[in-house]
């Protein structure tokens, strides 16, 4: 891992690379999205089980595609009770956290005669998407729950499960279990562009949704972006990030693996320790050379790191945190000896993470908070997965007559200045 004084031209052009790197689309992959969209709207199920059956299993049918109450049943006996203890923690803090998510409606009566308000209502129905990862052998278990208990917590009524088949036309039952544990009972057997095009259009089995939130492939996420205006979706969401401020007090074994943690997701990964101490970065390369070994993932993490991984040497802690409020990483991690004392510092990250046993792991599972995090760098403007993505607002507004007469030659004087005729006589007739 490569060691950059910062600030510095060589520093400066790899912080360039790391942020243009982004969410890009090759002509080829819109095209090949765009007619897996279109097809399935004009063919449905049909459509959905070709695909389902030539990239996933070639058991899954029509009459198979939505999992039923026995496959549901089977599942739950098959995981063992450990899981379900993990699962059921993960749930519970998970649950807490976004419960105080919740706003409620509102109502105001600021001038006499007038009331202004607010109504917050849930989405009718919201489509969650799982990848299954290799084949459903690596089940995203955590993607169910990041995106189902806001939705559930927000009181969307309907809630849809997309996750793609096991080649036996399956559902890993670790998936199904915490569909279960959320009360998630409308599961359906399809993944990648497909899936997303039949919760965005609708098909004779697979109801049409109102939003749809969820991680994926770059199909998946092309497939959200072309869809987003017909549906709600989360954020479009590019490869994982995580950035560490370290100062000398860190433990550089601790560092090294938090770094690989993001680095074994995706070869367009980015992992960047930031420090003041020459011997902590030293010693980080080293430790993160030896870790990487071992790693089942490691070719990926190899080629991450090689490409968009950096070791900063800074000044000060503070020059650390302005760089890092430039990048607006996913995933910040601070590993200083009093990182409390730095959060009103900290303006662009998804999640902050304090103190040197707050790996961003915990995040990921079970701490509480959401792990949908706005990448490169829309931290700036964007946030984590909520229950506000289920929900909309509408605006009340009341006059009395007395009140109307008070404000109207306001309205009517705006309304001509900006040559809305009509909007104008709209209070006039009414005077």
């Amino acid at each position: 891992m490569k060691l950059y004084q910062y600030p510095s031209k060589s520093a400066e052009k790899r912080v360039k690379e790391i942020i243009e790197r982004g969410l890009g689309f090759s002509k080829q992959d819109y095209e090949t999205v765009q007619a897996y969209l279109e097809d399935v709207k004009t063919r449905g199920d049909e459509a959905l089980v070709e695909y389902t059956n030539r990239f996933d299993s070639k058991k899954v049918t029509t009459d198979s595609l939505k999992v039923t109450q026995k496959e549901f049943e089977i599942a739950l006996k098959s995981v063992d009770t450990t899981f379900l203890k993990a699962l059921d923690r993960s749930v519970a803090q998970l649950v807490a956290f976004h419960s105080k998510q919740k706003e409620n409606s509102w109502i105001d009566t600021p001038r006499k005669g007038v009331l202004v308000g607010q109504l917050v209502k849930p989405v009718g129905t919201a489509g969650i998407y799982a990848p299954g990862a290799k084949g459903g052998k690596t089940p995203l278990v955590s993607s169910v729950l990041m995106g189902g208990i806001p939705a559930k917590t927000a009181g969307v009524p309907s809630i849809n499960l997309m996750t793609p088949p096991m080649e036996n036309g399956e559902i890993n039952p670790h998936i199904l279990a915490a569909a279960h544990r959320i009360g998630i009972t409308s599961v359906f057997k399809a993944g990648s562009a497909w899936a997303i095009g039949a919760l965005a259009y609708g098909t004779k089995t697979v109801p049409k949704v109102d939003v749809i939130v969820g991680p994926g492939n770059i199909y998946v996420t092309l497939a959200k972006k072309i869809v987003a205006g017909i549906v709600g979706i989360d954020m479009i969401a590019g490869p994982s990030e995580i950035l560490i401020i370290a100062d000398k007090h860190a433990d550089p074994q601790f560092l090294a693996a938090d770094l690989l943690s993001q680095a074994e997701h995706d070869v367009m990964a980015s992992a960047i320790l930031v420090t003041d101490s020459q011997s902590i970065a030293k010693k980080t390369a080293a430790a993160l050379e030896s870790q990487i070994e071992k790693l089942t993932r490691k070719d990926i993490a190899k080629q991450s790191i090689e490409h968009f991984g950096a070791i900063m040497l800074v000044p000060d802690i503070e020059t650390g945190i302005k760089l890092s409020n430039r990048l607006a990483p996913e995933h910040l991690e601070l590993i200083v000896q009093e990182p409390f004392d730095y959060i009103d510092q900290i303006h662009n990250a998804g999640a902050l993470f304090l103190g040197a046993y707050t790996p961003e792991p915990m995040g990921d599972y079970i701490a509480g908070p959401n792990h949908v995090l706005p990448t490169a760098g829309t931290a700036r403007f964007s946030s984590a997965l909520s229950v506000d993505n289920f929900t909309k607002k509408t605006s009340l507004i009341h006059y009395s007559k007395t009140a109307f007469k008070k404000e109207a030659d306001d309205v009517i004087l705006l309304a001509e200045t900006e040559g809305l005729t009509a909007h104008a006589n709209c209070v006039k007739i009414r005077k």
